[in-house]
This record gives structure tokens, sequence and C-alpha cells, in this order.
């Protein structure tokens, strides 16, 4: 395999690999989107070094992907930073990438971030997106998230602030995260009532092992108001790859103190053993397992984009081929897929 690390320590190489990279709109809006994204969760300003992270934008701006996602909780806010520099240096378009920012925890998380600092209020919304803007060195954001829900402001204020955000050409498209299907209704109703403008994506976790969202509850709303959906941990953090069978590696991802909600919920010995089978049934396809999860994500036409994420180039590069791949995915093979997860979703009866 090529050496892409070294490769991308010289600025002047672009990524010889082509992607025949396909996009798709982010819901009902026009906006098209690549079908693989690019994700900082973790790595940017935390796992990696400043240089990794740009070879990595690099490589994934030149194989077709158009949008990084990134948050204010990120690394309290060093992963919005070191997106910022990268996009400086590379001096890309602004026409030619989406780049978003998250909005809820703080940037020192719930526990330590003051009742100002946190939440959905108006104060916070307005207040995080400019420190986004400035970290991320950009004049707007093409998406905002609302990361979680805020039982504790109305939905009418979250709602008309997001609006007057777009008013204002601060952002462009609003969203959620971790939303239910309630609440993204709701958000709706409020927003139709007041002839404002109404969110356009949710980021949900989606993967192999995780599916009742996305494919049940979600169900009604891409019909009704046509949600587009930035999915996350499409390798459910690593577990699909296999690795985990084998022990709890230190620079494993789900290794880290922060993501220990996450191990314990997901590394459980039913996950490991079907993961085993999914690594078995990829090596037949000729396929690697993250390629064939990934693939499998692409394959659900209400996913508008899967946000990989990678601490070293050949992840990456591994990983994009999943978008050639996808075809593989036969209904023959969905069908062996099916009889390894055991876990397919149960639509009500209506």
């Amino acid at each position: 395999m090529e050496n892409f690390e070294q490769t991308y320590q010289n600025r002047g190489i672009k990524f010889a690999k082509k992607y025949n990279m396909e996009y798709r709109r982010l819901g009902k809006s026009g906006l098209q989107v690549s079908e693989m994204s690019f994700g900082s969760w973790i790595t940017f300003g935390n796992q990696i070094g400043d240089n990794t992270s740009e070879n990595l934008m690099a490589m994934a701006y030149d194989a077709g992907i158009n949008f990084c996602d990134n948050a204010e909780i990120y690394a309290s806010g060093k992963s919005e930073e070191v997106m910022g520099n990268i996009l400086q240096k590379m001096n890309w378009s602004r026409d030619s990438y989406i780049v978003s920012s998250k909005v809820f925890f703080g940037i020192k998380g719930l526990q330590d971030s003051k009742p100002t600092q946190k939440g959905l209020n108006r104060k916070h919304i307005v207040e995080a997106c400019e420190q986004a803007l400035k970290r991320l060195k950009v004049d707007y954001l093409d998406l905002y998230f609302c990361h979680r829900p805020d039982k504790n402001t109305p939905i009418e204020e979250t709602v008309f602030t997001m609006h007057n955000l777009i008013q204002q050409g601060k952002i462009l498209y609003w969203g959620t995260s971790e939303w239910s299907a309630q609440e993204i209704m709701e958000a709706h109703m409020v927003a139709k009532q007041n002839h404002l403008i109404c969110p356009t994506m949710e980021q949900p976790q989606y993967n192999m092992l995780v599916r009742e969202k996305v494919e049940v509850e979600f169900a009604q709303i891409f019909k009704t108001v046509g949600l587009g959906t930035t999915i996350w941990s499409p390798l459910a953090s690593g577990i699909l790859t296999g690795k985990y069978s084998k022990g709890m590696g230190d620079d494993f991802r789900l290794s880290r103190e922060e993501l220990s909600w996450l191990k314990d919920r997901n590394v459980v010995e039913e996950n490991l053993k079907k993961a085993d089978k999914i690594v078995a049934l990829a090596n037949e396809l000729g396929l690697t397992a993250p390629q064939l999860a990934i693939a499998w994500c692409l394959k659900n036409e209400n996913v508008s984009t899967v946000i990989l994420g990678a601490s070293k180039l050949s992840q990456l590069e591994e990983n994009l081929k999943a978008g050639e791949v996808k075809n593989m995915l036969t209904a023959e093979v969905i069908e062996k897929i099916e009889t390894i997860l055991q876990n397919q979703p149960k639509h009500p009866p209506f």
C-alpha cells in the first residue's frame, strides 16, 4: 500500500487516488452533501496531532468529501480551532465545502459550565455560534445542530433563535442531534405556526448494532418533513471492525475515559460475537469489516451522509472505498447480514 502518511507530509503532493464520490440531498433541502463526510470528534485537538489532522482533511477533500462535522464540546473547543486553522491554511474556496458546529453542552461540558454557558436558550445559542465562527475562522456555519434536546428551554425559544441566525446570515441550515421524532416534530409545529424556518437535518447514531431510531422511529417523518440525516458512529466506535474481540487496546477509541458510557453500553459479548461474524463475511466478499459496515449504512436511502472518523490516513483510505463497494451488498448479502445481526427492528402494524 502506498505510504499516505509520508505522501501527505509534502503538501505539494495531491492525493492521487480518485473516487467517484456520490452526493445526496440533505433531506428535502437543495443542499448536496457527499455521501461520506469527515468528523473530528475525539481526534482533532485530542487524540492526534495537528499535522495528521491536516493530512486527513486534505485526503478527505481530495476524495470529494465536502462536509466536515464539528461541535463546541469536541476537545473543549480545540477541535474547531484545529479545523479552522486548517481551513485557513488550505484556502479552499468557501463555496466548495460545508462545515458544521453543534450547541448544547458548552465547551466545558454540562457539569463544569455555568447556567448561561450551556443549553439551547437564546443567549447560549447566539454566543456559541459567534464563538464557533471565530474558532473555525469562517463567516457563517453551513449547518448548526442542537446537540441534544434541552428540557429547560421552551422549544419556541430555540426555534426562533435558529430562525433569526439564518436571517442574519450566520448559519444556513439548522438541525438537531439525538432528538426523538416527537421532539423534532414539535420543532416543526412551532416553526410552521409562526412562519419560521424548520430544522433540516438530524444527526443520530446509526450502525448495524443501533438501528431502531433511524429505521423505525423516524420512518414517518422521513416521508412527512423530508428529514436529512448525518449519521455518526457507522462502525459502532470500532466494535464492528472486530478489533475489540482481541481485547481492549490502549489506543482504541473506547479505551478513552470520556467514552466509558459508550464502552459500557456496547462492548458486550453479544456484539463482539456479531462483529466477528461480520468480519468473516467481509473477508468472503473481499472487503474489510469497516468497508462492509459503512457500505451497509450507505444502502439506507434515508441516510444523507455517513460521518467517517479516522486517526490515521490508512484508516480513512480504507473507509473511503465503502462508496465504491456498496453495490456489492445485494439482497442476498443483506440477508446474510440480517442472519448475523438478528436485530432488524419491527415496524408498528399500521
